[in-house]
């Protein structure tokens, strides 16, 4: 009875399968079929796009045929406006690029670590950093576009004697200061602070690599050398105007080893602007007789002469120049008056010129310092006349509005090589 009962049931689940296997047959028709109109929608979507991108495309051709434009200018607009996308995106990449590379400098500079990083914000951080590094390149920029060039020297001194002895050797990669991309160069030597002694060398035309080769002598005893300091100006020479500094090598004394010669190179620094130095004023008369045709001009006093000695004052004479087409046609020259730096002259010295003569005439006059030893240095200089300026000309048609009257004038002493310039630039535009 038992094995009947086993059995019954295992006939019943063997005939179950059979069952389910004919069920599970009979939806597979109806997953087909729900694919089926999936597949359709689909494309019936696709078709949709197509024909709203036709319709989008006619319009647009239509639009375009509506334009009364020739078709070769409608595609000339389309290229420049290409054009003009393309310029402002190669702007914006390399705008990025830039800055990119700024901030890898400054961290260079920085030996790659930023201490703002240590205390936190860093996208504030970031920002302050990047304007502090732009402002760094840009100081870094300007130091290297003021490259002004750079000096060979040599100093020597002998201790026996006395003397210091400078070379200028040469120069290199000086800044252009003329029109044409070159320099007229020369060097300036003095020993600071007295400015009374210096030395010029020979000026190289259009070069900016010149070769000097020239030697200056010092005498000053050792004692002395510790409170100088050795002063290089290259300058760049101009006819017609006040010559340029291009730079300056300035050395102290006290930091330099006497002991064995030294030859080197250093790099130009940009020179001080200094305010213009105070050389003194003069006072003159100048009086016109036409009937005559005699011109005079007395020399009466000049007052707060620069002090030109080792003392403080100076032994100041001046010079007077008639000149006419950049010509000099005759000089005088007064006494020595010794130890003052407000002398008083009261000389007067007359010169024949002809009526017709005195729109072509100059009278330069010019204070020196007079040295027994040395060349007379000049402390300052003016000029009168009728193509001077300012108190030059105003006091020439003075006289020339009042004949037979002395008319005087003072007048601020101006540096030789300006006054000279001016002079050349006058005789230059005829």
């Amino acid at each position: 009875m038992k094995f009947n009962l086993f059995r019954k049931p295992q006939a019943m689940t063997a005939a179950e399968p059979t069952s389910a296997t004919t069920m599970t047959m009979a939806p597979t028709p109806a997953v087909m079929s729900t694919s089926a109109p999936e597949t359709s929608g689909s494309n019936n979507t696709e078709i949709n796009k197509n024909d709203m991108f036709e319709e989008i495309k006619s319009k647009f051709l239509n639009e375009i045929d509506k334009i009364p434009l020739p078709p070769w200018a409608l595609i000339a607009i389309a290229v420049v406006a290409a054009l003009l996308i393309l310029t402002c995106c190669f702007c914006i990449i390399k705008k990025c690029c830039c800055k990119k590379k700024k901030n890898k400098k400054g961290k260079k500079g920085k030996d790659g670590f930023n201490m703002k990083n240590m205390q936190g914000g860093e996208d504030d951080d970031d920002d302050e950093g990047e304007t502090g590094l732009t402002e760094e390149e840009k100081e870094e920029e300007e130091k290297e576009q003021e490259k002004l060039g750079k000096l060979q020297y040599s100093i020597d001194y002998d201790f026996e004697n006395t003397k210091l002895t400078i070379g200028i050797l040469q120069a290199a990669d000086l800044m252009s200061m003329d029109s044409g991309g070159t320099s007229d160069p020369y060097v300036k030597v003095l020993l600071l602070p007295d400015k009374k002694k210096k030395y010029d060398t020979k000026v190289h035309k259009k070069t900016l690599n010149p070769v000097f080769n020239e030697t200056f002598v010092f005498k000053v005893p050792y004692e002395e050398l510790g409170g100088k300091t050795l002063c290089m100006s290259v300058y760049d020479y101009d006819r017609f105007s006040k010559h340029d500094v291009i730079g300056e090598v300035k050395l102290p004394m006290n930091t330099i080893d006497l002991g064995r010669p030294i030859e080197e190179w250093r790099d130009l620094e940009s020179a001080d602007q200094e305010e213009p130095e105070k050389l003194g004023d003069i006072c003159i008369s100048l009086r016109y007789v036409p009937t005559a045709g005699k011109l005079t001009v007395c020399i009466l006093e000049a007052k707060n002469l620069k002090k030109m000695d080792a003392c403080g004052l100076s032994d100041p004479y001046v010079k007077i120049q008639l000149l006419q087409g950049g010509k000099r046609l005759k000089k005088k020259k007064t006494t020595v008056k010794k130890n003052t730096l407000n002398p008083y002259y009261n000389e007067s010295f007359s010169f024949e010129i002809p009526l017709e003569q005195m729109q072509k005439i100059l009278v330069a006059v010019t204070v020196f310092d007079y040295d027994k030893i040395g060349k007379n240095d000049a402390i300052g200089k003016i000029f009168v006349g009728s193509k001077a300026t300012g108190l030059g000309l105003k006091h020439w048609s003075d006289m020339l509005a009042n004949p037979r009257r002395p008319i005087a004038q003072w007048h601020a002493l101006q540096p030789e090589e300006d006054i000279d310039g001016q002079l050349a630039s006058l005789n230059a535009k005829k």
